[in-house]
């Protein structure tokens, strides 16, 4: 067939083959695997496989599988939100061969286009979490803060090996610190962020806001830990940082999030670019890659990772760093988001995504029920007769809920949610008022100092200044879209770009785990 896929995308030719074979002295590929694996353990039967698809039958049949995905409004939130990622970005970061096909950036001197994007956006949240030195990046919220669990037990000078999780976290943040806890030894203990600590507890973890919505008395929390001798990890949405104090501000140790909801769509939970920030005394036990400035050897400014003996690479089995997946690409899209919109962009989203949750809470109430936050910056959780109810309500309208008990419902603003969604949500709860705009904030302290103040978030707000830009970035690296990389075999796994298209494809990328 004229697009069979194998031989489109694999590349050797017979003559290619044939000079191989010549050169490991094999006159054959058979002959070839005869020598290489032994037959004790090669499987001799044909594999139980359907005929192959060509590249166009192949994309046919993944787009009848993902017509069977109803793409509906998703409000369930859990740290994973609607978003708009700018057509620019999509365009020329997500689906541009000279980003997608970059291998990790070892080799500085082809590669200070990416490292510039990761240095973009270790500033950006080293702005929004008020705290010294930032990585780029991790897997995802929660290992990011497994990994904050084990590197505060690492620092920390309490003699003690319990663990306190603020009750008001996402359940799969907890589920991962105590899959992580267990094999370590550490006491992971669940309780209300305000009781009182268990005795041995090196280090706190807090959800900032909570998953509830509710915005915790951080400060306060953090005090109380630290003069219970331990240190404290806040899990912070990166949107929220936009208006609530710093984390750093208020004496945290280590701030960990997801920004996913910063142009990255929800895609089934992943892949999203996590962040890790941190004090500047923890630089050589934080995890991840480190993007650092330096000179070249003609004193030019130049960037390259900086501190890689924490690497597994380098140290084995003594490094503390493990994080082979820093989901790179996603964080590119990410820091590009913050670039893009820059500061009074992204405060004109977070004001418009509070000023939302507040007039929907304040019709809610006016309208009867009980909505159980104090405070609030996107969510919202609110007591109803039946909960199934309302859940149906919602559907029928295209949406979806969160199912927190039979007599709770919670949901989440998001910088999609538009007035006609908002008030659909309210007559799924019986409301027929449209929502006020000039109802009270919910946000009981913004923070009062400045953020993304470099210049890099202040140059581009055009999408001609932004598609020149990354242009100037992917044309100082060499990725597989230029030639290959004489570096690991990762550097040889090519996606076909038929693979990637489909990730784009609403039915996958809009779907909320």
């Amino acid at each position: 067939m004229a697009d069979a896929f194998a031989p489109r995308h694999i590349g050797p030719g017979p003559a290619d083959i044939d000079g191989m074979l010549g050169v490991v002295g094999a006159g054959s590929l058979e002959e070839l695997i005869d020598k290489a694996v032994p037959s004790i353990i090669r499987s001799e039967g044909s594999l139980d496989l359907p005929d192959a698809l060509s590249e166009s039958r192949a994309l046919a049949r993944l787009r009848q599988i993902a017509d069977r995905n109803e793409v509906f409004t998703s409000m369930i939130g859990l740290g994973y939100t609607n978003t708009f990622t700018p057509a620019v970005i999509r365009r020329n970061v997500l689906q541009d061969p000279s980003w997608y096909t970059a291998y990790t950036p070892y080799q500085p001197e082809i590669s200070q286009g990416r490292l510039e994007a990761l240095l973009n956006f270790q500033t950006m949240v080293m702005d929004l979490t008020g705290m010294a030195i930032a990585n780029a990046s991790m897997l995802d919220e929660g290992t990011a803060a497994a990994e904050a669990m084990t590197m505060l037990r690492r620092v920390s000078k309490a003699d003690g090996s319990a663990f306190f999780v603020a009750d008001d976290i996402h359940p799969q943040t907890l589920a991962v610190i105590q899959t992580r806890a267990e094999p370590l030894g550490i006491d992971v203990v669940v309780g209300s962020a305000t009781d009182d600590l268990p005795d041995g507890t090196f280090g706190a973890v807090i959800q900032y806001p909570g998953t509830s919505g509710e915005i915790p008395d951080l400060g306060g929390f953090i005090d109380r830990v630290h003069d219970a001798g331990g240190l404290v990890c806040v899990a912070a949405d990166p949107l929220a940082l936009v208006l609530l104090p710093s984390p750093g501000s208020l004496g945290a140790d280590v701030v960990v999030g997801s920004t996913q909801r910063f142009g990255v769509p929800m895609g089934f939970g992943g892949p999203h670019a996590a962040y890790f920030a941190t004090r500047e005394e923890y630089k050589r036990t934080i995890p991840g890659r480190l993007v650092g400035v330096t000179r070249d050897a003609h004193g030019r400014q130049a960037l390259r990772l900086a501190l890689q003996t924490r690497e597994q690479h380098i140290r084995r089995d003594k490094a503390t760093s493990n994080i082979c997946t820093a989901q790179v690409l996603l964080a590119v899209i990410a820091g590009m988001y913050g670039v893009y919109h820059g500061p009074d962009g992204l405060r004109t989203i977070a004001r418009r995504v509070a000023t939302t949750t507040a007039a929907m809470a304040h019709a809610l109430r006016k309208g009867g029920l009980e909505v159980l936050n104090e405070s609030a910056f996107d969510t919202l959780t609110v007591r109803v007769g039946d909960a199934h109810d309302v859940i149906q309500e919602a559907v029928v309208r295209r949406i979806n809920l969160r199912l927190v008990d039979d007599q709770t419902v919670a949901f989440t603003v998001d910088e999609t949610t538009t007035d006609e969604i908002a008030r659909n949500v309210l007559v799924a709860f019986g409301i027929i008022d449209r929502p006020e705009s000039d109802a009270a904030s919910l946000v009981p302290a913004e923070r009062d100092d400045e953020i993304l103040t470099h210049p890099v978030f202040h140059r581009y707000r055009s999408e001609t200044e932004m598609l020149r830009y990354l242009r100037r970035l992917s044309d100082k690296d060499i990725a597989l879209d230029r030639a290959m990389i004489p570096l690991g075999s990762c550097t040889m796994k090519l996606n076909a770009t038929s693979e990637l298209l489909p990730l784009s494809w609403r039915q996958f990328s809009e779907i909320h785990p």
